[in-house]
């Protein structure tokens, strides 16, 4: 009897294995499923068939209904064996052997396993925990890094290797032409440049190349161990291999890093605005600083008087581009609710009588997490906390002495120069009178399934910097006419030791080696917090800042001389920073960090309503304990509706309003501002805040926010509780004259029509509409999470958003024995299949903590211990 022998990887497309035709029974045989990536179908396959059935001509056509089942498994097999649906062949993804079933099975991460390396020099012991939390004991500094490099790797590769890609603009070699765009727009930044200057700084330094070699060899130590079956199963989806790591591959993480907390630019839209609107309404819009403001830095500290204040150019207020010549598009921008909260407390406001502090920082949401929680103990040093997987040390944490923590600075370091080239060719631009060459960066962009893309990038000298011409006729970024040339001036260009802050501050004793590590943040410039046993409490608001005159930087400046130039950077001793200050406590929370009366111009665009929270309830506690501490972090009152809300509907006119409306309106009236996940009094409060707002400005602003700069929202609350009148009350389509009560009635009514299609949908919940969740990285649906409950929101100290919120949670108490408590919204490893991918997740939206075990050397037989991995020397 003949057999035909199919390939099927999946038996349930075809409902039967055999056929009958003319009393003859043709048997259909399955082959194994790992056939499928080798099997190759020919037309010499379709004779073998035929002539194996032993069938005459004219029975050819009651094969019909074979040929179509057949048809059916050479488009599986073409499909299996291609990449024609995913990046990767489908066949070679489902094979039981290879392919996605054998990330299915975690055992391993917990297995106690011995590994043996020549690049390590002693003994090393890394005890993981019932968290997956590796506690590294090693006998020299230099062995910590790299089992730190391998562990990163062992749990995280893919993570890194794909932020690294992003950084330096290579997505499209994996993803496709899709990322183009995207990758452009990096190269262009100079991310790629600027990490490759940033190598060779810090390769000058010892200690620093001694880490980043080390962790380097422990990542590639690692990837070398890999077979394609142990690929983590985005490699085999994507269909690419890993690549080794470098120390410039550190360099681009730490220079992504810099990317999300200190890239984002308003330069297009605010100069389109100056242009749009008259000074007086320009001046009503976007003022300098906020009534309400309570800065980083109060106004009774006593600051260093400046030894030069820049000299704004005589033309600086005239100098604005016609707005015409610029179409201002949003670029690719960071999340600009970037954030974070930090503080500390003196011993004299706790209960234990020693300080106490507090981080959260507020970044995307991630799976893979954007941190890995681990212990590390050599001979130097004993540091806890979360680390970034991609580089060593620890970032946030603390150690035997002291803690420290980070939030976002804030301030504009990136700015836009118009370039004038001598002629098409670009060849030569002009600078203060006289022409100079360009010079050029060919990058090569290379495009999964296609021909590689170069693009081609001048670079100029403005002063002593060099400085990518971003925005031209080849690359508009959706920002431009397309007829002009724009060059960026941005300090994360300019060569630094990043690193060093954090080799330090994981072995710092006190607030004099604080103070030295400190000195080595450039970008991006961030807030540092510190604690010590000793009783000391700290903040610099810390950073390369350039000395500006005021407005400088707010607008897409002249680049054909140095006029517009940054003169200087602020000197590090003007830094502005508290030490042990009166009120007990210090604290940071993305606000203005100095008083109006501080001599250098640093920005308008800072955030006020979380800062002013925190103060409130510092200044009013007293014998505070570790979980006051973490109940302040998950604070969830909305500080701008505390402000505003009373005053909206007290404007609003109550006759106009019908009974379902005025049913609501009781409601919000009732509300305590405090944005809890199951009410729906947030969703109702933040409808009403956003349509009020778009009623105000979308007349002015032609009905797109991308065209000009929207005001901050501290802009109408300011106004309206001073009671001014504004004249953007007024709708510049209507004959009436609209006032504050008109624009809060239509506002309200319009909110209330939103709410009765949410209640009809089953979407009024706050943690429903403010849809907090935990994306993938390459925005895999099936990798990522969402659904949970959440509190929080935006103008909350706990600042859950969409795909941004409190992305590692962290209080330490400064006791003789140090007590400390943290979480992050994932898990330790970053296989999805894992029970440790995302097992954080549920308690950290419960607003719950996990005690932080720092382990000592006497414990190795503790029962919170799974397994260990000992490295040793080949």
């Amino acid at each position: 009897m003949p057999f035909v022998n199919i390939c099927c990887p999946f038996r349930a497309f075809i409902t039967h294995n055999s056929v009958v035709i003319e009393n003859k029974k043709v048997h259909v045989r399955f082959l194994q499923p790992h056939c499928v990536s080798n099997f190759k179908y020919t037309p010499q396959t379709f004779c073998f068939i035929i002539l194996n059935l032993q069938l005459s001509i004219p029975l050819l056509m009651r094969l019909l209904s074979l040929f179509l089942t057949l048809a059916v498994t050479v488009g599986l097999i073409i499909l299996f064996d291609t990449s024609l649906v995913l990046k990767a062949p489908l066949g070679k993804l489902l094979s039981p052997q290879h392919g996605l079933w054998q990330n299915a099975s975690n055992d391993m991460e917990q297995n106690s396993i011995n590994i043996k390396s020549d690049k390590l020099e002693g003994k090393v012991n890394v005890y993981l925990d019932e968290r997956l939390v590796p506690h590294v004991f090693a006998e020299k500094d230099r062995d910590a890094y790299f089992v730190q490099g391998y562990l990163h790797a062992k749990y995280r590769l893919w993570q890194m290797e794909f932020q690294t890609l992003a950084a330096a603009g290579n997505l499209s070699s994996v993803v496709g032409k899709v990322a183009l765009p995207r990758d452009r727009e990096f190269k262009r930044l100079g991310m790629e440049w600027s990490a490759e200057q940033s190598t060779m700084e810090m390769e000058k330094d010892p200690d620093i190349k001694l880490a980043c070699d080390a962790y380097t060899e422990g990542v590639n130590e690692y990837i070398k161990s890999l077979s394609a079956v142990d690929l983590p199963i985005e490699y085999k989806l994507l269909g690419y291999m890993p690549s080794p790591w470098s120390n410039k591959k550190t360099m681009l993480f730490l220079k992504y890093m810099s990317y999300d907390l200190a890239s984002a630019a308003d330069d297009f839209e605010m100069t389109n605005s100056k242009s749009f609107f008259t000074k007086e309404q320009f001046a009503l819009l976007y003022p300098e600083i906020q009534d309400s403001l309570d800065p980083i830095i109060p106004a009774s500290t006593i600051l260093p008087k400046p030894a030069k204040l820049p000299v704004a150019p005589a033309q600086a207020d005239t100098s604005v581009i016609p707005r015409g010549d610029i179409v201002a598009n949003e670029q690719m921008q960071p999340d600009r609710e970037n954030g974070s909260n930090n503080w500390a407390v003196a011993g004299s406001k706790t209960a234990s009588g020693y300080p106490i502090l507090a981080n959260d920082p507020h970044l995307g949401l991630n799976l893979p997490s954007l941190w890995f929680e681990m212990q590390i103990n050599t001979p130097t040093m004993n540091v806890y906390g979360a680390t970034f997987p991609g580089s060593p040390c620890v970032i946030i944490g603390f150690n035997d002495s002291c803690a420290f923590g980070f939030t976002n600075g804030g301030r504009d370091v990136r700015d836009y120069y118009e370039i004038s080239f001598k002629d098409d060719s670009r060849e030569e631009y002009l600078f203060n009178g006289t022409y100079h060459k360009t010079m050029w960066r060919i990058d090569t962009i290379k495009i999964k399934g296609e021909t590689d893309f170069i693009d081609s990038v001048a670079y100029v000298k403005l002063g002593e910097a060099a400085c990518p011409v971003m925005y031209d006729k080849n690359f508009t970024g959706n920002k431009t006419s397309g007829t002009r040339n724009y060059a960026v001036r941005w300090t994360a260009h300019d060569k630094g030791n990043e690193l060093k802050l954090f080799y330090l501050l994981d072995r710092a004793k006190n607030y004099a080696d604080y103070t030295q590590a400190a000195q080595y943040l450039l970008t991006p410039g961030q807030n540092i917090v510190f604690a010590s046993k000793s009783g000391d409490i700290a903040l610099r608001t810390q950073g390369s800042w350039p000395a500006k005159w005021k407005g400088q930087g707010d607008f897409v400046m002249p680049g054909i001389d140095s006029s517009f130039l940054w003169q200087s950077m602020i000197p590090q001793n003007e830094i502005p920073f508290q030490y042990n200050p009166e009120r007990a406590f210090v604290s940071s929370a993305n606000q203005k960090p100095v008083p109006q009366d501080y001599p250098y111009y640093i920005g308008r665009v800072y955030p006020i309503y979380r800062g002013f929270t925190i103060n409130k309830n510092l200044q009013a506690m007293s014998n505070i304990t570790p979980q006051d501490m973490m109940t302040l972090q998950t604070n969830n009152e909305d500080g701008l509706a505390r402000m505003i809300l009373p005053k909206i509907l007290s404007s609003l006119n109550v006759a106009n309003l019908n009974a379902a409306q005025i049913k609501i309106l009781d409601s919000l009236g009732r509300w305590d501002f405090v944005n809890n996940g199951n009410s729906s009094l947030p969703t109702m409060y933040d409808l009403l805040w956003r349509n009020l707002t778009d009623t105000i400005y979308s007349d002015e602003f032609l009905n797109g926010k991308a065209k000009l700069r929207w005001p901050l929202e501290s802009t109408l609350t300011e106004v309206m509780l001073r009671g001014d009148t504004f004249a953007f009350y007024d709708n510049v389509n209507t004959q009436k004259v609209e006032n504050l009560m008109d624009v809060t009635t239509m506002a309200f009514i319009k909110m209330c029509d939103t709410v009765a299609s949410l209640r009809q949908n089953g979407k009024i919940s706050w943690y429903k509409f403010n849809n907090v969740r935990v994306t993938h990285l390459a925005r895999l649906a099936p990798f990522s999470r969402s659904g949970f409950s959440a509190n929080g929101g935006r103008n909350s100290i706990n600042a859950n958003h969409g795909t941004h919120g409190p992305s590692w949670r962290m209080v330490v108490s400064l006791t003789p024995e140090t007590e400390a408590w943290g979480i992050y919204p994932g898990g330790q490893s970053g296989n999805p299949a894992s029970k440790y991918y995302d097992d954080f997740i549920p308690d950290w939206s419960a607003e719950k903590y996990y005690k932080l075990w720092v382990m000592k050397a006497n414990e190795a037989t503790d029962k919170r211990i799974q397994s260990i991995i000992r490295f040793s020397k080949n």
